[in-house]
């Protein structure tokens, strides 16, 4: 997921990531549903940077833990 805070963030889809990536870092934030997983992505891709311009990081999101099912 790639935003500059203005338009649509951009989301790809796929088991494999689009480029060649270095791991400089990982956040783990609990939220109730994906979307506002992508919602605070956006918000951090979109950070200022340098000059103020938006640093356009991309940034993967991924599921690493479910809620328990009640009905088990």
């Amino acid at each position: 997921m790639v935003s500059d805070g203005v338009s649509a963030p951009l989301v790809t889809d796929g088991p494999f990531p689009e480029s060649k990536e270095l791991l400089a870092g990982y956040r783990i934030v609990e939220v109730d549903t994906p979307e506002r997983a992508l919602a605070i992505a956006a918000e951090v891709s979109a950070a200022p940077g340098q000059g103020g311009a938006p640093i356009r990081q991309r940034i993967e999101v991924r599921q690493v833990m479910s809620a328990p099912n009640p009905e088990v």
